[in-house]
């Protein structure tokens, strides 16, 4: 609703009210309708000024409504000044600009609460336009106005005019006022210009608590967290006191850096100056920061202390389980975050939907986008984009491409996901048509769209099509190769066997190499048995990390193939020196909405006689049908017998045989394993999928494979 409008209501209103008798008192916010003798201009102006002070936009417009009716209002310069400054104190900068037309002589007051109005509110250009207006009506600003100005600029995003306000100041000597001087620091943050501000922090001759947190928070916003912590340590060397914005910063600061020990000092002193009692931002804060620092007791600790939890609550304790991997006790929040009457918003689903992914939550996640749906949550892009990516990873490709096609607003974010989707479940081909289809709506791709669709080339062989996209992306789009991009391609090149042109692209491109672009080469001369090439690159990859585990593995399990047992002895006695351990196989499956886990060997399961039981059907069935183990997936100097035993506990096996036995033969078998499926596994499930007329859709650690009828959909190419 615009001003005029809003005003045209307030006439009518009032008109019906006549003359109603008000209380005389400057009480009359909350007693307004008491009988008694009509305001005088004075009396309603300090009524205006407490309904300004406490912002009751409904009592304030009653009065508004009052005041046209007895006619105060009429050339009443004070009374308009009033009411203007009201509206924007509340944020109405439509009406509070009706009001200000109105006036003929305006004060340098009621300009610059007009341009702290638009300032503080959204409307920055109007607030730089009104400054302009100021002084073509020959009104000079003041140090009032400056700093709402040089937060407009800021706001803008526009230096140029930030850079000479800054002049101005400077000029009139204005720079030297302490809430100049902050909103120049506020500015430049905002600029992202960090050299400026600290330049100008450290020539202030006297700064407040402000100036100190606006330092704080702006390198932490912009990427700098140790400098948030070494500023902090200046300003414990000065008199003041860190505030709930200081305490709210630093504990940003320490999620940043992980920095556990110096988060719990600041826990510490929360703790000793009774911060944390009443301030949920705090504990919030607090509680992400444990999070963050993978501290998940410390914050599941004071989450539990909280005798009111809110949204953001919920949501940092569900999230930080889900960053840590730990899918199920996510998922388990979620449902008690619910069932206490919390009220999820588009994070929370976001959050849970990832979570659903983790561990091939099927049934879980389409329950959650039933609960969303009802929520009105289903048509926010950013919720559709993770239901598509929830299904994709979960083995439901049609349910992703139906939210997809549903999703009424589609950004470069959600056709990447979509894209993405189709290159994990090796379609190729769909993926770059559809990747055909964005191009033909006018969406132009940028750097996670280009490294979507290259990953789906990489994942079905398709070498001639990804380098044609990738020369596509960088001449016709201006897209600028990045490292993920050249990862792609290195994969792709390498899987495909092309191992020399995957090395010396290395070697020629524009950015320097990092560890995923040495470990996809690692993993290409793994397929391809390249023994010099492997070392070469496992080397590269130890120089640039050397704590990934995933290099170690693989340059191991390179030497067994070739039965260097002394070599992979060697490089097993470096992961223990460096205290690195290989994570066990594991696999998840849904079943009746609850997620059960396998791990290699497992003993465990309440169930575990009866899947043996069906682990040794199986096995007689698949002899009988011509398998033989192909025991070069076992990776240790053992003997066959014993290599063949160490085959048949593998946690995917156990999967299988445990959804064979719990369901009936129109039940698709969905499973997850966290690491890449071994080339006897994948025998297996080929041949079981025939024998036992089951569809087998399994995730791991690299991509989908749907087996179906003795065959699978990555064509062996994986």
């Amino acid at each position: 609703m615009n001003g005029v409008f809003t005003l045209k209501i307030m006439h009518q209103n009032a008109q019906s009210l006549k003359k109603i008798p008000y209380a005389t008192n400057t009480h009359f916010a909350d007693n307004f309708l008491a009988p008694h003798q009509p305001l005088t201009s004075l009396q309603c102006g300090k009524i205006l000024q407490s309904v300004t002070n406490t912002k009751s936009l409904a009592k304030g417009r009653q009065l508004h409504a009052y005041i046209i009716t007895s006619g105060t209002l009429q050339n009443n310069t004070y009374l308009s000044t009033k009411l203007a400054v009201f509206y924007a104190n509340c944020g109405h900068m439509a009406s509070a600009q009706v009001i200000f037309d109105g006036i003929v002589l305006k004060n340098s007051f009621l300009w610059n609460f007009m341009i702290r109005g638009y300032a503080c509110n959204g409307f920055p250009m109007k607030a730089l336009v009104l400054y302009q207006l100021m002084w073509s009506f020959g009104q000079k600003a003041d140090k009032f106005t400056y700093p709402f100005v040089i937060k407009a600029c800021g706001d803008f995003l526009n230096v140029e005019i930030g850079r000479k306000f800054h002049s101005v100041v400077m000029v009139t000597g204005f720079d030297s006022d302490i809430y100049v001087g902050n909103a120049l620091l506020a500015m430049y943050l905002k600029f992202g210009d960090i050299k400026v501000a600290r330049m100008l922090f450290d020539r202030m001759p006297v700064r407040d608590l402000t100036s100190w947190n606006t330092m704080i928070l702006g390198y932490v916003k912009n990427g700098k967290p140790k400098e948030s912590l070494a500023i902090y340590e200046l300003m414990k060397q000065t008199e003041l006191l860190a505030d709930d914005m200081t305490l709210i910063g630093l504990l940003c600061t320490c999620g940043e850096l992980v920095a556990d020990k110096q988060g719990k000092e600041i826990h510490g002193y929360v703790v000793r100056n009774r911060y944390g009692l009443y301030n949920f931002f705090l504990m919030n804060s607090l509680i992400e920061m444990y999070c963050k620092c993978n501290s998940m007791i410390n914050a599941r600790r004071l989450f539990e202390k909280m005798a009111w939890k809110d949204t953001v609550s919920w949501n940092s304790i569900i999230s930080g389980f889900a960053r840590t991997k730990d899918a199920f006790e996510s998922l388990r929040l979620f449902c008690k975050m619910v069932s206490e009457g919390a009220e999820p918003d588009q994070v929370t689903f976001i959050t849970v939907l990832g979570a659903c992914d983790q561990i091939t939550a099927l049934q879980f996640g389409m329950s959650v986008h039933s609960y969303l749906t009802k929520k009105g949550f289903a048509g926010i892009t950013i919720v559709a984009t993770a239901l598509i990516d929830m299904y994709a990873k979960s083995g439901n490709l049609a349910c992703s491409r139906n939210v997809f096609d549903e999703t009424p607003v589609k950004n470069l974010i959600c056709w990447s996901a979509m894209i993405s989707g189709y290159g994990i479940h090796g379609m190729g081909r769909e993926a770059i048509s559809l990747f055909s289809e964005m191009i033909k709506h006018g969406i132009i791709p940028d750097e996670g769209v280009l490294t979507s669709v290259l990953s789906a080339c990489s994942h079905t062989g398709m070498v001639a099509e990804g380098q044609e996209i990738f020369d596509r992306a960088i001449k016709d789009y201006n897209v600028k190769p990045v490292v993920a991009h050249y990862s792609c391609l290195v994969d792709l090149l390498g899987r495909a066997g092309q191992l020399d042109e995957a090395h010396k692209l290395i070697r020629t491109m524009e950015v320097n190499p990092s560890s995923d672009i040495w470990a996809a080469l690692l993993n290409a001369c793994r397929l391809h048995r390249n023994v010099e090439l492997a070392e070469i690159s496992a080397q590269k990859l130890f120089d640039i990390s050397a704590r990934k585990v995933g290099g170690y593995i693989c340059l191991s399990n390179i030497y067994a193939a070739e039965k260097r047992w002394d070599d992979v002895e060697r490089v097993r006695a470096l992961m223990r020196e460096r205290g690195l351990m290989k994570p066990p196989g594991c696999s998840f499956v849904e079943l009746d909405k609850m997620v059960h886990r396998f791990l290699v060997g497992d003993k465990s399961h309440p169930q575990i006689e009866d899947i043996y039981a069906m682990l040794k059907h199986l096995n007689q069935l698949l002899k009988e049908a011509g398998y033989k183990p192909d025991t070069s997936s076992v990776f240790y100097n053992v003997n066959e017998e014993l290599k063949e035993k160490m085959l048949w506990d593998h946690s995917e096996r156990l999967a299988v045989a445990f959804v064979l036995i719990n369901t009936g033969p129109e039940t698709i078998i969905r499973i997850t394993k966290n690491l890449r499926v071994c080339g006897d596994c994948h025998t297996v499930l080929k041949m079981i999928s025939k024998l036992m007329c089951r569809e087998i859709i399994m995730r791991d650690i690299r991509r989908f494979h749907h087996f179906r009828d003795g065959f699978c959909s990555c064509g062996d190419y994986w």
